[in-house]
């Protein structure tokens, strides 16, 4: 299996269906960034109290937010790459807050599934080193989230 993923719901609200959702969506972004096999990530759903204490804790922004990914593999200065065939690569982290994606759905007229699927492939593609600090990083960012989506079948 190209990605292992590893899901922990700390708010007991999420479904089977929401994590099959989430997991397919990102198996398919995986094969269309051709990940590594056995490439692993985690997922973790929390409230929007939890995340808040995230955020402020790790990005000095004291507010809630929909969704935090922290990769693992980014090297900081002085550290060392650990390099091996059997060393499995480890992506990092996706936080995303329930309430939220709630919240969102229904402000943006879309399905909860919908939202659901765009946090998580947002998150994934913050680990694999996208980002939307400039004007041509967000469009490229954005259009592969979009065509990911669509290829899944969950379009707005």
């Amino acid at each position: 299996m190209r990605l292992e993923i590893d899901f922990n719901d700390e708010i007991g609200e999420v479904s089977q269906e929401d994590c099959t959702l989430v997991r397919e969506l990102l198996f398919l972004a995986a094969d269309k960034e051709n990940v590594k096999e056995g490439t692993e990530v985690s997922i973790t759903f929390v409230d929007n109290k939890r995340i808040q204490e995230i955020n402020r804790d790790y990005r000095d922004k004291d507010q809630p937010t929909d969704v935090i990914s922290f990769a693992l593999e980014e090297m900081g200065e002085g550290e060392i790459a650990i390099i091996g065939d059997d060393v499995p690569k480890v992506l990092g982290d996706i936080i995303i807050s329930i309430p939220r994606t709630r919240e969102q759905a229904e402000e943006y007229g879309h399905s909860f599934a919908r939202e659901l699927g765009f946090l998580a492939v947002h998150g994934f593609l913050h680990l694999l080193g996208y980002d939307h600090m400039t004007k041509e990083d967000e469009d490229k960012m954005f259009s592969r989230q979009k065509e990911i989506l669509e290829a899944y079948g969950l379009e707005r």
